[in-house]
This record gives C-alpha cells, structure tokens and sequence, in this order.
C-alpha cells in the first residue's frame, strides 16, 4: 500500500451520529430556537426522512411534498441513481478548489451547453446557489460598460422579481422588505413594470448595461411574462448593446416540462443562470454565456468561488440531468402538471391558474393562503403561499397523476378550513 493511501472505512449511517428516532417534533424545534439564527422563522415541521415524492416527519407523520424543497428536488427525495453517483463520487473525490479541475466539471459544461443550445464560444461557470450564479451574472453586466462617450450603468429588472439575497442579486430583487434593512445597496438598478413591453422600450437604451428577466415570477406569485415579451426583450437589447440575462434558476431544468422554460421564446439570451433543480437535491449554481463575446466579459481572477462546481456537486447535476433525460420525467411534468391546473380552475374558492409543467400559482377568492398553508400540512400535505391569496405548487418533476388526485380530492375541505381559522 502506498504510504500517503488511506484506509477506507465501511460506511457510517447518519443514524450513529445524530439520533433522529425517539425525540419528538416539538424538542428538535426547541432545541433548534436555541441554536439556529431565526433568519427564517419557527420551521413548520421537523423532516426526518423521504422517498420519492413522500417525506415523513420526526412525529412520524407522512406528507406529499408538492413543494419539492422550493423547486428543487426535481427527481424527489433519496432518489437511488442519485445518491448512488453521490456516494461513489465522494468515496473518490470530494473537493479539489479551484486551483483544479475534475472530469465531471468539465462534463458537466458540456451538458449544460449541449442542453441550452449555446452557439460555440460559450461557457459556463459554477456556483453554489442560484442567489450565487445571479450574483456572477450582475457582475457580468457590469463589465459590459460600453465605449466611448456613452456608457452602460443601469441595469433593468422588473417589479415582483426575486434573484436572490447577496446584496449583488437583492439590488435586482423588488421586494421592499427584503431590501430596505440593508441599503444602500449596490447602485443602478430601475425596476419598471412587470410584462409592460412600452415600458421596457422606454427604459431601454444605449445606457443599459443589461435586463434581468425571469420567464416566470415564482417568488411573485407564478406570473409568467406575457407572449412575446421575450422577444421584444431580445431586440431592445441587441438593437442598443445591453446584455439579456435571464434568471432560470427556478424555471429551468425541466420545471416547466421544457429544459428552459424561455425555449418557445425562440430567442438566445446572452446568458442564463441555474440552480434549484440542476442539483437534484445537491446545492449547485450556473452562469450560461453564449457566445464567446460575452463570455469573456469576465475574465481570470475576476470572479470565482472556493467549492462551485467541486466534484459532488457536479457529479450530483450529471445525475439528475441523466435521469431527467433517460425516465421521460419532462413529458411527466408536463402532462401532471395540465392535470393539477385543469383540476384546479374547477375547484370553488379558486380564482385564477397560472404556470407551465410543475411549477404552478393559483388564486383564492380570500386572504387565506397562509392559513391554508398550516391546514394543507394538517392534512398531509406540503405547499407554499407566496402572497396573501396565492398558493405555489413546485412538487418533484416525478409527481404521478394518482398522487396529484390525492391534493385535488382533500383541497376543497382544505380551505374550508383554512376559512373557519379566520
């Protein structure tokens, strides 16, 4: 045996480290109150193990995550393939910084731009989040400063959007909660109406360094920009010289039923970032540049991070890109995604459907959607309310039409209850 070779140990389960059966719910949040910032608030429930498209609780109780960890555990929870790439990458390689590269790095590139379509010159970078990859993509736009006299210093976003929490991507995000505790923020930004084409012809011109869009608002309510908008969006940028950046760090990876939900667009933006369900459960970001004039926009040493793209992580996305491709999981996310939509509009108390695939928003005729929230969990059942009459459904891209019949048949007592909280 060579004298640097270590001795591999058998494997060790969790389990032996921290005792997860025989504590109640109630004492892991306690203990957690004492431990943990409360960035977040009092968690809902304390989850202890999952299988599919089921997680089940500290108190034993079973759920339908029709969440999916925010959109990201696209193939479910423990898939096999998955953890199986996981543990053989991490039982070889774990992390090697980024003085090195790795074969499932550069496979990886490779995937993503086979996937996004980009034209040749393109090129990818790895983060560790989608908050992280729209944080390289606003320092990419700050580098496109234009020459001459005129020069490139605002950047466009919309109102509703969400980027993410860096202070990079929070000057991009429009909520006031979010961003007024830690101004000043980084400076430039103008968010104007959402999906206003006049307004975006009129806030678009040769002092526009670059637009951030996202294909659909999930943050605002599942609101997807109206037909054409894209387009509109793609000719104001190359006519003036700004950068279309576009955030599908919820909407791509086949949320939508489509790799990229902007794909019916049929434009090419001058990048894209991704995160969420790339990772299949594994924490990993992107940045997209097509073509080789934007991609070397940023050049060496003027951005990186110490673990994006490290061996597991990116081992983590080959796999879930892998098993998207291979088990026919975007047409299921389409066809059960229809299904959940169709289902919904005739449920009473629900006003308004909106989304594509698996990532649906849907309206209630009162302020309940909070309270819905507690009693959808009460009855076995994870979803999310991004607003006050709003609910969000991002459940795993494997959802079956049987499992989605199971919400749709308890949703009406549901807000039944919700209401009778009130």
């Amino acid at each position: 045996m060579n004298k640097h070779s270590a001795v591999v140990e058998p494997a060790t389960p969790v389990s032996e480290l921290v005792e997860t059966t025989g504590h109640a719910g109630s004492e892991w949040l306690s203990r957690y109150s004492s431990s943990l910032m409360g960035v977040f608030g009092a968690p809902q429930r304390v989850l202890v193990r999952g299988a599919g498209c089921l997680v089940w609780d500290a108190d034993g109780k079973e759920y339908l995550d029709l969440l999916g960890g925010i959109a990201v555990n696209a193939l479910g929870h423990a898939h096999p393939f998955v953890t199986s790439v996981i543990a053989s990458q991490l039982a070889t390689l774990g992390h090697v910084s980024n003085f090195f590269t790795s074969p499932t790095q550069v496979a990886l590139a490779e995937k993503l731009l086979e996937l996004t379509q980009a034209p040749a010159g393109s090129k990818v970078f790895f983060s560790n989040s989608g908050t992280e990859a729209n944080e390289a993509a606003f320092k990419l736009a700050r580098r496109n400063t234009g020459t001459g006299d005129t020069k490139r210093t605002k950047i466009i976003a919309l109102e509703g959007a969400f980027h993410g929490r860096t202070m990079g991507a929070l000057a991009l995000t429009a909520k006031e909660a979010y961003r007024t505790p830690f101004e000043p923020l980084p400076g430039g930004v103008v968010h104007i109406p959402f999906g206003d084409v006049e307004a975006l012809k009129a806030a678009v011109d040769e002092t526009v360094a670059a637009v951030f869009l996202e294909p659909i608002q999930g943050e605002a309510g599942v609101r997807p920009l109206p037909p054409g908008y894209l387009k509109a969006a793609r000719e104001l940028t190359a006519r003036t010289g700004a950068l279309l950046i576009l955030d599908e760090v919820q909407t791509g990876i086949g949320r939508t039923g489509k790799w990229l939900a902007s794909e019916d667009a049929g434009i090419m933006p001058d990048a894209v970032t991704l995160a969420k369900g790339l990772g299949g459960g594994f924490p990993i970001g992107a940045l997209v540049t097509f073509g080789a004039e934007t991609s070397s926009l940023l050049s060496a040493g003027q951005h990186g991070t110490t673990f994006g793209g490290n061996p597991v992580a990116t081992a983590a996305a080959l796999a879930t890109l892998h098993a998207l491709e291979n088990q026919h999981v975007l047409a299921n996310a389409s066809a059960v995604g229809e299904h959940l939509r169709s289902a919904l509009a005739g449920i009473a108390g629900v006003t308004g459907v909106r989304g594509e695939g698996l990532l649906i928003g849907f309206d209630l005729d009162a302020d309940v959607a909070p309270a819905v929230v507690q009693a959808a969990l009460d009855a076995g059942f994870i979803v999310n309310s991004p607003g006050p009459r709003t609910i969000r459904l991002a459940p795993p891209l494997i959802l079956t039409t049987a499992q989605a019949d199971t919400f749709l048949d308890a949703f009406p007592a549901i807000l039944q209850t919700a209401k009778d909280a009130q």
